[in-house]
């Protein structure tokens, strides 16, 4: 039996020697490298946390102490030190085991976190309701990554911390330069300066024999705090808030990491204890991957690391290439991205324009409003960015962009169900979150050639802001027309004007399967792409006039979707033809695979035309009740 084996709980680690401490940090590395290799996860990050998750669960007593994790895709050590190593088989699977912190999953997670920068206001909320309930011997700890403290929520929760120097949260900087790429903005600037010294090695080889010496790493820092001041810089950084600060301690070492934990506990009020990691950290593949340290590997050997199958290209490829051939073309269009560079697809576009892309880190608020300048400027602004991160900054799209009318493009990669990340990372909230802005245009091309054409098209929008959304994952075969009504692709056309069947984006090939099978069954059945979305083209509007049945199927909320906007359009036109809206239901999904996810949600073919028979069948029976589609 390995030692790992043995490790049931955080109790079954805190009476280990050294030795053996040191014997279980490389069999977790061994087991991370072999069960995320075989599943697909987030690689890097966890090799780099390793000592220092097993330093926290030595000092600290999770559950009662709160162990918060920003981001939560660092937490795999975590899962594996709190009973969960066995899920690992089942890693990001639909009924196995999240890649990230899962208050279903175990009492260990506290906050399921996978949106940067939000861990520290949740550590102020819970030190405080722990005072307030007079819980005073419980800690809150907050793990956040330096590319997390780009974002600006970040600073705003360490101006509340530091406001209350008698209430402890101990803050734990896990700093290994980079969140996905690496970590840019001044405070990057800042903590790599410390870094690259060499006096940070001379020093972390004096700490580790002076904690030899004594566990007292406060006053032994303080003791030589006026030789180093100039030397550690993040020291006044946080100083100047009013926070007491630890460090910098060598991250890969569980005594070193253990008594400025440890320190930072007994202090009673909020400290900040900077520990310097490697990311990929003890596997050789990792260390060398220059891009991001295999941040976030697909399914691949475990003996030699290459990744298995070969999906073809993705929707994400595809808009990056296309985007470099504009930019080729117009000197004025220029991208954004918040810490994405390389996730969004903009990877080359920097490589061939340098000057003309401008990553902010963790920061959408300021990477929509920052694009609203640019395009006041006379540039023509691409933000890039993740669906479900969009939100972060809607006010800024809204109030900033929109309502100066600046014409700035959203691409929106991940939209719909992206499926193995979880409920935080489905784009399945962006129609219904955009549908309600002013002057705002809307693309959901359904292939390669749509997403192309749809690009082209918005960079060349004068009058106000786009948005063109695209799911994740290989972009498939491209779907070509069957014909066009007044300039609106059809799709599939048999005889008949029984259900006019409008398909959203990258749903074509399933509104298409399920027009075949609805065909099949003697029923008249058009499949039409708009294309864009928002503003409803007029002509679907008197297409829709001619068909007993208007059907909307999309991977976004049937609440505020798509479906609803075009059932508003057409009663506002008068026009009387029923409407049915499929899409997803209104609560948070579970992770899976996306085709399994849509089929739960009633959105594959098989499903999607059995519900359009009921409810043709139920309109021609007098009498009958019609399919109650919202209980779905």
């Amino acid at each position: 039996m390995t030692l790992l084996e043995t490790i049931h709980g955080p109790a079954d680690i805190k009476h280990l020697d050294a030795g053996r401490l040191t014997a279980l940090a490389a069999e977790i590395r061994h087991f991370l490298i072999d069960k995320v290799l075989r599943t697909g996860g987030h690689l890097g990050p966890n090799l780099g946390t390793v000592e220092l998750t097993i330093a926290l669960h030595r000092v600290f007593d999770s559950p009662r102490d709160r162990i918060l994790w920003d981001t939560g895709h660092q937490a795999y050590v975590h899962k594996i030190l709190t009973g969960r190593r066995e899920g690992f088989d089942r890693l990001r699977q639909k009924g196995g085991l999240s890649g990230y912190p899962s208050r279903a999953e175990s009492e260990h997670d506290t906050i399921e976190n996978s949106h940067a920068s939000t861990v520290l206001s949740y550590a102020d909320g819970l030190a405080k309701g722990f005072r307030l309930r007079g819980e005073t011997d419980r800690a809150v700890v907050a793990v956040i990554g330096d590319g997390a403290l780009t974002g600006g929520m970040a600073w705003e929760a360490l101006n509340n911390i530091s406001g209350a120097p008698d209430r402890p949260v101990v803050i734990v900087v896990n700093d290994n330069g980079r969140s996905y790429a690496p970590t840019t903005g001044g405070l990057a600037t800042h903590l790599a300066g410390l870094r690259t010294s060499p006096d940070y090695e001379r020093f972390l080889e004096w700490s580790k024999q002076r904690l030899r010496q004594t566990p007292k790493l406060y006053e032994a820092l303080h003791a030589v705090k006026t030789g180093l001041k100039d030397m550690l810089a993040p020291q006044g950084l946080f100083a100047d808030l009013g926070l007491k600060y630890l460090g910098p301690v060598d991250g890969h070492d569980i005594a070193a990491v253990e008594a400025a934990l440890r320190q930072a506990a007994g202090f009673g009020g909020p400290v900040v204890v900077h520990c310097l990691t490697r990311k990929g950290h003890g596997y050789r593949r990792a260390e060398a991957d220059e891009r991001d340290h295999h941040h976030a590997v697909g399914v691949s050997d475990p003996a030699t690391g290459e990744p298995l199958g070969s999906p073809g290209p993705s929707w994400t490829s595809v808009f990056g290439a296309e985007l470099v051939e504009i930019g080729r073309e117009r000197p004025e269009v220029v991208a954004v991205t918040a810490a994405m560079l390389r996730p969004t697809g903009l990877a080359a576009y920097a490589e061939e324009f340098p000057d003309r892309v401008f990553d902010v880190g963790i920061a959408e608020q300021h990477a929509i409003t920052s694009a609203a300048g640019l395009a006041m400027a006379g540039m023509v602004p691409v933000v890039a960015v993740y669906s479900t991160f969009l939100g972060r900054g809607f006010d800024q799209l809204l109030m900033d962009v929109a309502m100066h009318s600046c014409p700035v493009v959203f691409v929106l990669d991940r939209a719909g169900v992206t499926g193995d990340d979880g409920a935080s990372h489905n784009g399945m909230w962006d129609l219904s979150v955009l549908g309600i802005v002013p002057g705002l245009r809307i693309a959901a091309p359904r292939d390669g050639a749509g997403l192309r054409a749809a690009l082209r098209e918005a960079v060349a929008i004068t009058g106000g802001p786009s948005a063109i959304r695209f799911p994740k994952g290989p972009v498939g075969p491209d779907i070509p027309a069957v014909d066009q009504h007044d300039g609106i692709d059809v799709l599939h056309r048999s005889p008949g004007d029984d259900v006019l069947l409008v398909s959203v984006g990258a749903m074509a090939a399933t509104a298409c399967e399920a027009a075949r099978r609805l065909t099949e069954d003697g029923l008249g059945v058009t499949v039409v792409d708009p294309a864009w979305l928002k503003p409803v083209d007029p002509s679907l509007i008197k297409l829709a006039e001619q068909y007993r049945l208007v059907v909307t199927v999309e991977d976004n909320l049937r609440v505020g979707g798509y479906g609803s906007l075009l059932a508003q359009e057409l009663r506002d036109a008068g026009v009387l033809a029923p409407v049915s809206g499929f899409g997803i239901p209104q609560r948070f999904l579970d992770h899976g695979k996306r085709a399994d996810i849509l089929a739960e949600c009633g959105l594959s073919p098989e499903d999607l035309a059995r519900s359009i028979r009921m409810r043709i069948a139920a309109d021609r029976a007098p009498g009958v009740r019609r399919l109650e589609e919202d209980s779905r």
